[in-house]
Formats: structure tokens, C-alpha cells, sequence
């Protein structure tokens, strides 16, 4: 009888899989896949694959909470500590904030540069201003901001507020928490805040 090189081969896979689903080999969990493929040995890096109570939360609901888990969520937030800047002046410079929106410098392995500072990267989510052609909708539209909301004390501190900690309003956000997570410092966000709010800003053109 003669044997095709196709046969030997079809043997060979399927031993190949037996000996592969035989019970012994060990898959791992997500979570060890996570940890194993993450090269680095800095512990302020490896810290970032630690969930706190809120990311476990969202991990478990895949981000589609129920009513009692995101009030859960949402109040657990709105206990945390929200530091405002030097002064209490929550309204910035939009210009710099403009800056800010438009930089997605920092947090990835390789963004070292002594002295440099984070950006939001706005514009990855949200549209910022009519003439950006490039920009995200993950998150909603936020052209006119100001014009449509005004800036009163009540609105100026709900935005301040809303991009420290977005949790506390809106539960599993995709909204990173610039503060809570020390992404962004006070007098970055109150430059944000004065992005979307200050009447000259390109926002509210």
C-alpha cells in the first residue's frame, strides 16, 4: 500500500492535536496573558494592570451596567477627592487648552521625554471645533459647548468635575478620569474647561 505525503501529514496534525487537547497543557486566564505579554519591569508601569473597584465593576458588566450597579458606580465616584486649582479659578486659558486637546503625548511605553507634559488628546473623542476635520465620535460632539450651556459657577464646575472623574457621572465611561487617575494636573483641566466654555474659544465659534 502507498501512503501520500498528504496522509502522513493529515497523521501528523492529528496527533498533533491530541497531543495538544490532552488535558495537561494550561491555558492561560486573560488576565495572566495581560501580565505575562507586558515586557516592562517598572512598577509604576505594571501598576496600570491592577483594576481598582470601578474598573472591576465595569470588567464584570463588559461596560453595560444595570440601573443599581451604575448608581453604585456613579456614587462611589462622587466620594472621591476632586483637587481644584491654586486659587479656585476653575476657567483657564483656552489656548492652552486647545494645546492640551490636540496632544495625545503620554502614557505609552516609549513617551519619555523629561519634562513633557500629558496631553488630553480631546479630539481622538470629540469633535472640538467646526474647521477639525479629523476627529473622533466615540464620544459626543461637544462644538458650541459654551453657547449652548453658558458659563455659569453651576456649569463651569459640572464640566471641571465631569472631566476629573467622569465616573461619578456616567457610569463605565470610555471618558478616561484625567484627575482621579493624575493624567492631567487642576490647571490643565481648568484649561479644558475654559475650551469649551470661553466665548473666544473655537469651540463657540
Amino acid at each position: 500500500m502507498k501512503y501520500t505525503a498528504a496522509a502522513f501529514t493529515g497523521v501528523a496534525l492529528l496527533v498533533g492535536c491530541a497531543s495538544i487537547d490532552d488535558g495537561q497543557r494550561h491555558f492561560p486566564t486573560a488576565d495572566e496573558a495581560i501580565a505575562t505579554s507586558w515586557k516592562t519591569t517598572d512598577p509604576a508601569w505594571r501598576q496600570r494592570l491592577v483594576q481598582d473597584d470601578t474598573q472591576k465593576l465595569c470588567s464584570q458588566v463588559r461596560d453595560r451596567p444595570d440601573k443599581a450597579t451604575a448608581e453604585r458606580i456613579e456614587k462611589m465616584n462622587q466620594t472621591m477627592k476632586v483637587v481644584y486649582p491654586e486659587g479656585g479659578k476653575l476657567v483657564g486659558d483656552w489656548k492652552r487648552g486647545e494645546a492640551i486637546a490636540q496632544s495625545g503625548y503620554g502614557l505609552r511605553v516609549g513617551d519619555t521625554t523629561p519634562n513633557r507634559a500629558i496631553g488630553g488628546n480631546c479630539y481622538a473623542c470629540h469633535q472640538l471645533q467646526a474647521k477639525e476635520l479629523s476627529y473622533g465620535t466615540l464620544g459626543p460632539s461637544l462644538l458650541g459647548y459654551g453657547k449652548l450651556r453658558g458659563r455659569s459657577d453651576a456649569i463651569v464646575k459640572y464640566t471641571y468635575d465631569k472631566i476629573w472623574n467622569a465616573q461619578a457621572f456616567s457610569a463605565c465611561s470610555n471618558m478616561p478620569r484625567f484627575g482621579h487617575n493624575g493624567i492631567l494636573t487642576p490647571a490643565q483641566i481648568a484649561d479644558l474647561v475654559a475650551l469649551l466654555v470661553d466665548p473666544a474659544s473655537p469651540v463657540n465659534q
